[in-house]
Formats: C-alpha cells, structure tokens, sequence
C-alpha cells in the first residue's frame, strides 16, 4: 500500500493511449501495462470512457479492507464506472458486454479478475490476480508490449471474440476464477 501518487513511489498518474484518459493512478510497469490494457480494450470495445470514469489508487484508509477492491491501495485494481455499476449490484453488463468481458480476461491468461465473480460482487472492480514477480504476468506483459508496436494487433484490433478458442479459454477461466473468488 502506498500513501501518495506521483510522488517518488510506485504509484503514478498515466495516460491511456487512444481514450480521453489523460491520467489513471495504477503501479507503473508490468501492473500498468496490463491495467491499461484493460481500460483500452473497455473503451473500444464495451462503452467510450470520459474522464473520471476510472478511479485507480484509492487512500488505503477509504478502500475497504479485507475486500478485493482493497488492492487499489497498492495501484493493483481500477474501477471502471462505479457509479455504473455500484458495488454489491450484479447485472450490470448486457450479454454482448459480458462476452468482451471474458475474452478480455481470457487474453491475459488470467493475471487479472474481475470483482463481478467474488463473493461480495464489484463488477466495476479489474485487479492483478497475480504476485508482482510471477511468471504469467511477465509473459503476459511481453505480449502486450509486442502488440503496442505492431500495427494491427492488440487493443482496437478486431478479434473474433466469439471464435471457439477463445470463448473455451474465457469460460475456462471464469469457471476457475469463480471457484477461487474472495
């Protein structure tokens, strides 16, 4: 956990290429490389963001402890319109939603989980399902940064999110995330 942002610590403000985005407070590196990731794919491809539509690093003294959203202490989780979709609610997302949902979290192997599969649902909530140092989250970070580079791939990409690997790889996933949800 961390007391301040952008202020010699781990946390910072960034931009999210292609959004109006202009600054969310997440851990740099690896962590915000996949959290960006997250919020791109959102924008293109589940709802346009405006500012203030995301809430990264909270003060650890307003997260609520014991509960996943107490990762954004650490500026290992975002909340992507918790107004929208308040936390203890379920539903929030149509089908089609759900769908880019999972194949988001599908194509990060699994380094991320969503809030809307725990116990105490926060289906705005998005954070690191892995340790800082683990292996996925390095090889999940190389495949992202390769596609930052190479034009056509990676966020605003057309994918066939409904081609049978994928949808396999997503339910897989959220049957396993289910099973371990907080």
């Amino acid at each position: 956990m961390e007391k301040t942002t952008d202020g010699g610590g781990n946390i910072w403000s960034c931009p999210v290429p292609g959004t109006p985005l202009t600054g969310i407070t997440v851990r740099i590196g690896d962590v915000e490389t996949v959290l960006v990731h997250v919020v791109r794919r959102f924008h293109y491809e589940i709802s346009e963001l405006r500012k203030g539509d995301v809430t990264g690093w909270t003060r650890p003294g307003k997260v609520r402890k014991g509960l996943p959203q107490s990762n954004q202490a650490s500026g290992t989780a975002i909340q992507i319109r918790p107004d929208f979709y308040p936390s203890g609610a379920k539903g929030g997302f149509f089908p089609p939603q759900l769908v880019v949902l999972r194949d988001i979290l599908a194509e990060l192997d699994g380094v991320v989980r969503r809030g809307g599969d725990d116990h105490h649902v926060d289906e705005s909530l998005f954070s690191m399902d892995v340790e800082p140092d683990h292996a996925q989250l390095a090889s999940v970070v190389k495949k992202i940064r390769t596609w930052n580079v190479t034009p056509g791939e990676g966020a605003g990409a057309p994918v066939d999110i409904l081609a049978t690997d994928r949808r396999e790889a997503a339910d897989k996933l959220r049957r396993h995330q289910q099973r371990t949800a907080a």
